[in-house]
């Protein structure tokens, strides 16, 4: 049985919870006692930085960005390449993820622990071999606790074989552009070559938040395994003592550091901070506290008005004169916080189309500016069809004029 607020490191740096001793992993055992907890509640905070100031961080390379745009708000050394330790483990939660909603993995799926599995080490919750839990379970144990047997159960599960797994792995970091990752297992143990950097992280970060599934894990701080036997305690303080924390992994190794992966939530604002390379745990949270402060304190979605100048296009050649347009009415941008009186709209249409002109049909475009730098765009579409006029349409329309007289 383990304690209520048990967090034990091994001597290679990985951690997790664990409920019995590994002489072979040498485990050096602390404690989150209640004073060591309210001392994150209660501590002082310093005032945000503001845009363009240089953040005071203490990590080798770091990146906030905004997660529904994937904007970059701050960076520092984003694409240098360092062992992402357990972090590895979104990139195994998206593909996971993936499997289940594709709907070759149920929630309440038996999964079986290979021997492989059971042998991972560092972070665990100490699978035997042939053991059975339930993906809801294991993905429990990933999540929260940062289990490297429960990942790799899931992996072989999925793939055949962890080797199998790391191959979509890697084949998913491609796909989404993650130039400078490539992974050598499911858990993030330290292994030559397997490496990433703190701008790819922000990417499958951003990736695996999009998927609703993962938020029943993530943000969990507390949970048990094994009808109560096994408790987990999220390895991500911020969960508990970040305002609108929302996940998501961190990750620790002897070659790695202390790295974390936090994303938050206020106003409708999601922010993602990645920091690497940190020297102790406190000081990956303190540097991620302060990306995402920095960003909650100086950026916010705000709408837009878009007016079109006129409701009708002249339309040349056609059936009709003119062609019914639109366009979005009110359109959210990410903008530095009292801005949004210094936007500027531009329509961009034509004096006229010309005929054939299709319902749907982009005619124009309207661009926002801030200070002169492109925000974004909203189409300007045709509501209607309108046909070119030839010989049998005019003829046509000269009889119905007609026989109106």
């Amino acid at each position: 049985m383990v304690s209520a607020y048990p967090f034990l490191a091994y001597a290679d740096g990985t951690e997790g919870q664990y409920y019995e001793s590994d002489e072979k992993n040498r485990i050096v055992t602390e404690y989150y006692t209640q004073s060591l907890l309210e001392s994150y509640e209660t501590g002082e905070v310093p005032a945000a930085a503001k845009i363009n100031d240089k953040i005071e961080l203490e990590a080798k390379s770091a990146i906030l960005i905004e997660q529904t745009t994937g904007k970059v708000l701050y960076e520092e050394n984003a694409d240098e390449q360092m062992p992402p330790a357990s972090i590895t483990k979104i990139m195994s939660l998206l593909l996971i993820v993936e499997e289940i909603e594709a709907g070759n993995l149920a929630l309440d799926s038996i999964i079986q622990c290979t021997e492989h599995a059971a042998s991972m080490g560092g972070s665990q919750i100490w699978l035997e071999p042939n053991e059975e839990m339930t993906v809801d379970d294991l993905l429990k144990a990933v999540a929260i606790g940062s289990a490297n047997d429960a990942t790799c159960a899931l992996a072989e599960a999925i793939a055949g074989s962890e080797e199998g797994f790391v191959a979509r792995m890697n084949e998913k970091a491609a796909e989404l552009g993650m130039v400078n990752t490539h992974f050598d297992n499911c858990s993030g143990l330290d292994a030559d070559g397997h490496v990433s950097t703190a701008r790819d992280i922000a990417i499958m970060s951003k990736e695996l938040l999009n998927h609703e599934l993962i938020h029943k894990y993530t943000n969990v701080w507390m949970d048990t395994l094994r009808n109560g036997e096994t408790q987990l305690v999220n390895t991500n303080k911020l969960v508990r003592f970040y305002e609108g924390a929302t996940g998501l992994k961190t990750g620790t190794t002897s070659k790695a550091g202390c790295c974390l992966s936090a994303s938050a939530q206020r106003n409708g604002l999601n922010l993602i901070a990645v920091v690497m390379g940190s020297d102790n745990s406190d000081k990956r949270f303190r540097s991620a506290r302060k990306l995402l402060d920095m960003g909650f304190a100086n950026y916010e979605f705000a709408q837009i008005e878009l007016n079109l100048p006129n409701e009708n296009l002249p339309v040349t050649g056609g059936t009709e004169k003119n062609v019914a347009i639109t366009s979005d009415q009110f359109k959210s941008f990410l903008l530095p916080k009292g801005s949004k009186d210094k936007v500027t709209v531009e329509y961009n249409l034509p004096e006229n189309v010309s005929a054939p002109v299709s319902e749907g049909d982009v005619v124009g475009r309207i661009c926002i500016k801030l200070n002169g730098e492109d925000l974004g765009e909203a189409e300007i579409t045709a509501t209607q069809d309108i046909y070119t006029m030839n010989f049998s349409r005019a003829f046509l329309r000269m009889l119905e004029y007609t026989f109106k007289m």
